[in-house]
This record gives C-alpha cells, sequence and structure tokens, in this order.
C-alpha cells in the first residue's frame, strides 16, 4: 500500500482539487467517485446526490473544507490543502468501501490531520473513483482555528501504511530510508500507455542519465553524451554566469500547450543533481597512465573481486563508493552486450539503482579503477568480440551483488536488499546467455585426453577437496582448453591452478570449474614469466589454507552471503 502526500496552495486550490477527483481524470480513468469517509460522517457527496447538479454539490463540499481557512482571513498559512493518494499493490483483493474508510482514518490520524477523537481536528473527505485506490484531500487549519501538528508525517504515514498491510493481509512492503528515485505520477503513467510505450518519460531520462554519468570523464563529456543519446538539455546558469543544474526532456514529449516536458537531475533521483554528479566526476576522474595499460576487462574483474572484500572489512562510506560504481558499471555493460543478453542486463541495472542509495555518504574515490576500466571497455568495444571478457565480469559481478544484498540486510536497507535480490535473478539469466556460448566454443576445442590426464593431476594437487567437483562438472572441457591455451603461451598450468585457487574460495559454487576457468583464462592472457621465475614461483608455492566459504555465483536463491575472513 502506497501513500503519498502531496501539498497544495493558492485560491481555488480546494475546489480544483474537488473537480478533479470527482471528474473524469486525464485519461477518463476515474469511475464511480463517491466518498467513503469525511471528517464529519456525512459530508456533501457529489457522487451521490442524483437529484442535484453535482457541480453545485462540489462547490458545496469545497467551500465546506475550506470553512476552517476562510474564517483566518489575512492570517491563514500559504499551504492549505493535503492531498494524500493511497493506492493498493495490484495483487491486493479488492477492498470495501469499509474497508477504504477505515484506512483513510488511520491515515489522517497518523498524520496528525485528524488524531482520533479530536473533534477540532481539520476537515478532510476521502474519495474513491477507482477500485485500488482512494484520495484523501483536507484543508490544513483545524476547526479550532489552530495548525495540525503533522511534524514528519511522510514517516509516520507510511508506518501506518505498513501496520495496514499486515493487519488487512495485504502485500507488504518494504520501508524505505527516504532514498529512492521518485516514482513516476499515475498522469505519467497513463500518457506512455497512451503513447504505446511501457517505460515512462521519467524511467527513460533517469536511465539515460545514469549511463552518461556512468560514462563521463568530465562534466563537458556528461553533457555532451546526453545530447548524443537523444536527450535534450536545458542547463540552468546563475548570476555569475555559471552552470547551476541543467534539466532534460526527451524530444517530443510535450506538454497539452505543445511544450517540452522537463525534468531536473535531482526529480529524476537525488544523487543526479549536478553537484552529485561533479562530487562523482571530480573524486573518480582517471590517474594520468605511466605504463602500458592491461586488459580493461580484466582490471574491471578483478576490482569487482575485491567488492565482497570492501563490503565486509572496509568502512561504511568505502562500501557505499563501491556500490555505486557497481551500479554504474551495470548501467553500462548492457551497451557492451549481445542483443540476447541487453534487456536481462538493462532489467538488473535497473534493479540495482536502488541499491547504490542509503543514508551512508559514498567515498566515490575508493572506486576509481573500477570506473575507469569500465569507461575504457565502452570507449574500445572491439574488446568484447570474443564475449570471455564480458561473462568473466559477470561471474564476479554475481558474487559483489550477492554480497551487496547481505550488506543492505545487515544495515537494515530492506528495499535496496529487495533490489539486490531482484538484480541477482536478471544478471543470472544474462550471465547464461553470455557464457553457454563462449563455453560450448572452449569445449570444442579441448586438448587431448592425455594432457587432460595431466591436467587433473595437477587440480587434484592443488586442490583436493574440490577436483572431484570440478571434473565433475560440465565445463571441465572448457577448463581444460584454457589451461592448455595459457601453457602454449609459456605458463605452467600448475601454477596458474595455484593462483586462480587462491583468488576465491569455491566452496559455494554450484559451478566451480566455470568459477576456474574466468580466473585461468584471465591469468594466462597475462604475461608469460621466464623459465627462471617459473622456477621461482614453483619452490615459493605454499597451499593456501581453507578460507570461510562465499556465495554462490550462479543461483542467486540459494546465495547466502557469509562474513568472509581477511586472508593472511
Amino acid at each position: 500500500m502506497i501513500p503519498k502526500i502531496i501539498l497544495g496552495k493558492g485560491a481555488r486550490v480546494t475546489r480544483r482539487l474537488i473537480g478533479y477527483l470527482y471528474g473524469p481524470g486525464s485519461a477518463n480513468e476515474h469511475t464511480d467517485p463517491h466518498l467513503v469517509a469525511s471528517w464529519n460522517g456525512f459530508a456533501p457527496d457529489p457522487g451521490r446526490s442524483p437529484h442535484r447538479n453535482p457541480k453545485q454539490v462540489e462547490d458545496q463540499l469545497a467551500a465546506q473544507l475550506d470553512q476552517p481557512v476562510k474564517m483566518l482571513g489575512d492570517k491563514a498559512p500559504t499551504t492549505t490543502v493535503w492531498h494524500c493518494p493511497v493506492r493498493a499493490a495490484p495483487e491486493d483483493p479488492i477492498l470495501t468501501d469499509a474497508q477504504w474508510a477505515d484506512i483513510a482514518r488511520r491515515i489522517v490520524a497518523a498524520a496528525g490531520i485528524a488524531p482520533e477523537g479530536d473533534e477540532e481536528a481539520c476537515r478532510w473527505v476521502a474519495v474513491r473513483h477507482a477500485d485500488d485506490h482512494i484520495h484523501i484531500a483536507a484543508t490544513l487549519v483545524r476547526q479550532d482555528g489552530r495548525r495540525p501538528r503533522r511534524d514528519r508525517d511522510i514517516r509516520a504515514v507510511q508506518r501506518e501504511a505498513r501496520q495496514i498491510e499486515t493487519d488487512l493481509g495485504l502485500r507488504r512492503l518494504n520501508p524505505g530510508d527516504g532514498t529512492a528515485a521518485k516514482h513516476p505520477t499515475s498522469k505519467e503513467h497513463f500518457k506512455a500507455k497512451r503513447q504505446g510505450q511501457d517505460t515512462t518519460t521519467r524511467e527513460i531520462l533517469r536511465m539515460r542519465v545514469r549511463r552518461a554519468v556512468a560514462a563521463a570523464s568530465t562534466e563537458t563529456e556528461f553533457f555532451a553524451l546526453l545530447e548524443v543519446t537523444g536527450v535534450d538539455v536545458r542547463p540552468k546558469i546563475g548570476p555569475s554566469g555559471d552552470v547551476l543544474g541543467y534539466s532534460v526532456a526527451l524530444p517530443g514529449d510535450l506538454n497539452r500547450n505543445g511544450e517540452p516536458v522537463w525534468f531536473s537531475g535531482s526529480t529524476l533521483a537525488g544523487d543526479l543533481s549536478l553537484p552529485k554528479i561533479r562530487q562523482r566526476i571530480t573524486a573518480t576522474s582517471p590517474e594520468p597512465v605511466t605504463a602500458r595499460p592491461a586488459d580493461p576487462w580484466h582490471l574491471a574483474t578483478a576490482a569487482i573481486e575485491r567488492i565482497p572484500d570492501h563490503l565486509s572489512h572496509s568502512s561504511d562510506h568505502i562500501a557505499q563508493g563501491q556500490l555505486v560504481a557497481l551500479g554504474g558499471t551495470l548501467d553500462l555493460l548492457a551497451l557492451t552486450a549481445p542483443a540476447a543478453a541487453r534487456s536481462e542486463l538493462e532489467r538488473a541495472s535497473s534493479a540495482f539503482e536502488r541499491a547504490t542509495r542509503s543514508r551512508i555518504t559514498a567515498d566515490a574515490d575508493s572506486a576509481r579503477v573500477l570506473r575507469h576500466s569500465v569507461q575504457t571497455i565502452l570507449r574500445t568495444p572491439s574488446t568484447t568480440l570474443d564475449g570471455a571478457g564480458l561473462a568473466m565480469l559477470l561471474d564476479a559481478a554475481l558474487i559483489a551483488v550477492a554480497f551487496a544484498k547481505h550488506w543492505h540486510r545487515t544495515h537494515q536497507h530492506a528495499q535496496q536488499e529487495a533490489a539486490a535480490q531482484q538484480a541477482l535473478v536478471h544478471l543470472q539469466t544474462a550471465y547464461a546467455h553470455v557464457a553457454v556460448p563462449v563455453l560450448d566454443d572452449l569445449a570444442r576445442r579441448t586438448p587431448g585426453i592425455q594432457t587432460k590426464h595431466r591436467y587433473a593431476r595437477h587440480l587434484k594437487q592443488a586442490a583436493p577437496d574440490h577436483a572431484d567437483r570440478i571434473l565433475q562438472d560440465p565445463a571441465w572441457d572448457a577448463l581444460a582448453t584454457v589451461l592448455a591455451d595459457a601453457e602454449t603461451a609459456g605458463h605452467n598450468p600448475a601454477t596458474l591452478l595455484d593462483q586462480g585457487l587462491g583468488q576465491r574460495t569455491l566452496d559455494n559454487a554450484r559451478n566451480p570449474a566455470r568459477a576456474l576457468t574466468w580466473r585461468i583464462h584471465r591469468l594466462g592472457q597475462r604475461h608469460a614469466p621466464s623459465p627462471r621465475a617459473q622456477a621461482a614461483m614453483t619452490r615459493s608455492t605454499v597451499r593456501r589454507p581453507t578460507t570461510p566459504s562465499r556465495p554462490s555465483a550462479v543461483t542467486p536463491t540459494a546465495i547466502q552471503p557469509q562474513q568472509p575472513q581477511r586472508r593472511r
């Protein structure tokens, strides 16, 4: 159940609101508008007065609501109307008028508009014009001439809505912390539906702005990327000539006057205001390159593999910064993905967007490497052709998102935890679309039986606890192929197995050979050490102690992240 408080002011604001509630709606969606409850139980009802002119009854109702306001004359407050739509979830049963009336009384009591038993409280009405919601309209002067005490009414109303869900057996929504992006309004949904679109303009713009932020290294580049992606930009210029903010619109999205519908960055999401974007871009600007750059897919994957450790052991500010960078990575990955995985990656990034914000301030500087690596990937699409880089990165991202879910749970971020779980489901589907063709191609090039037996012996020596699982895994042929490719490039396969197994435990991996394949693939593409260096590494190789298990990267529903210990 979703309540939403809207304040109104103006000479005829009450009359306009009543007219809207009893009117046809912006898309003729209002059906049988009528009162279900009121401050006194017998307020005039334009929807149930068949022998009177409905407009006259609307006038009478608005006048009665406004009477306490009018009595104050010039001392009346500027804001005089409190409007609260209350909507049930689509899967909830259709409630009766009596149930909606009880809900309305509980909401106005919780908000301080009309506390229970207070006969001098504000005047209010609850109008129903659809099966799934009501509108509560109240005036903000009590009948004794005082102002209502509605401190923090938004949180109070949300708490009461959660209790109503429990009491009536309705779908229970997760409590929020006030950092969620603004949801599209009913009018925006109806407009999108009339235009044959599944997504509202607000949601389209939010995603495009998020991608521009993730891809940009400078403020100038941010605005340029918006224009390239088909977004109209209107900067807000201050008296000094400096850019103070911005608004965006989609070409062709017009209001009833034929003018573009503009959205400021802060109304799309709190972290998309220009000051917040500047902080993020400045903190994560790439440092000068002093050596030959490494493969950006490898750098990004390695950075994502470090996220679980940050979430488990670093400060909350660094952890939050890692989640913001992970969200930016998911925003951009869909642009590099094959068509079969693109839609699932877009759904994953859209879901995880909620998991990137909390009341904790993000340390963006800690995620500089990840952000810069993903930007490099986007600018060099030729590196994405074989699909192995994306599969490798998604394998690491599944672990990171699972730990993000656990981190939010421990911080009691219910909405963010649910968002991370939803993102996991879409990421798993996208991973299957990307990884399976790559693994099948590797398996077709698997080496001969004698070479595979040799690798199996190395594996049993390096990981006796996991060897049987890996050898029975369907991806064993692909793992043998990447070992053979690395050996051809001059690497020692036994050393690579030790290094790959030391990166992360395989205790909970449902497909251990897949996880190890991507590690060996990445290690094998590094410059091969000289024979003398290989001999030194072989002599110094010490088996790592078994580490506590981490969540599986394969089945999101089975992931139960635990707090990993630091390796010594």
